[in-house]
């Protein structure tokens, strides 16, 4: 089983408001169509099976969750707070389909929003039986940063990078990778760090998004990624096909 992300700044145009960055995506559903076997050049290795996709916000999700003042802890009550942050991820979600499918990719849509809620305390739980039975049945669900329903503050924003730590566990992932805009985490002088074992290492190099970003940047997924027992990978654009083949491109995190 494999989790996939493809980080929102990587397929939308981040600093512009609902902006897809289309040729980006074309790039991303190119590489995972090829990982099956059957894209625009047919993978070296293997063809994988189980995948799992999850996307983030970028322009859609970050900026009307900011115009609202919604983050992963504070919530709003208001129904039009829901229905533009909500319905700008299942646009976006539309186009990650759409394009996945023009490449042969057997995608299917699960919106968190349906399914997951946090408690009181902020806790997120997530029922992965429909996940799985998805995959068993030789779909491929794509997932996405979205709205979930929290006690005591109406709704609040669950971050893609929580849904990719949640599903590793609860899927028991064999491999999880993380696409960014960048080819892994950098260090001073702008060169891949290849292992990251402890956030504080890096504390000083994991600074806040340029963009607008209300789920923490970098740093949360460096964070969330180090939670896990599984290593996982940070890697750029380029490097979705080496990462599916079973390479470990970009920044290990272990």
């Amino acid at each position: 089983m494999i989790v996939l992300k493809l980080g929102g700044s990587a397929i939308t145009e981040k600093d512009r408001p609902e902006t897809l960055d289309g040729k980006s995506l074309a790039t991303a559903a190119a590489a995972v169509s090829s990982a099956f076997g059957h894209g625009q050049g047919d993978s070296d290795g293997d063809a994988i099976e189980d995948l799992v996709i999850v996307h983030g916000g970028g322009s859609f999700g970050h900026h009307n969750a900011s115009e609202h003042g919604v983050t992963t802890t504070v919530g709003s009550h208001d129904p039009a707070a829901v229905h533009d942050i909500h319905g700008a991820m299942t646009t976006l979600n539309e186009f990650v389909l759409s394009r996945l499918l023009e490449y042969d990719v057997p995608a299917v849509p699960v919106h968190p929003f349906s399914t997951a809620h946090r408690d009181a305390d902020g806790n997120l739980t997530l029922p992965s039986q429909q996940v799985a039975t998805l995959v068993e049945e030789g779909f491929v669900p794509v997932l996405h940063g979205d709205l979930v329903a929290h006690a005591g503050e109406g709704v609040t924003v669950v971050s893609g990078d929580e849904l990719v730590v949640d599903l590793a566990r609860s899927l028991d992932a064999d491999r999880i990778g993380l696409c960014s805009t960048v080819p892994g985490v950098l260090d001073d002088a702008e060169a891949v760090v290849p292992e990251i074992t402890s956030f504080d290492a890096v504390a000083d190099l994991l600074g806040e998004s340029e963009a607008t970003d209300v789920t923490g940047g970098m740093a949360a997924k460096v964070q969330a990624l180090l939670a896990l027992e599984s290593e996982a990978s940070i890697f750029g654009l380029t490097d979705i096909e080496p990462f599916l083949a079973g390479d470990e491109p970009g920044t290990t995190v272990r």
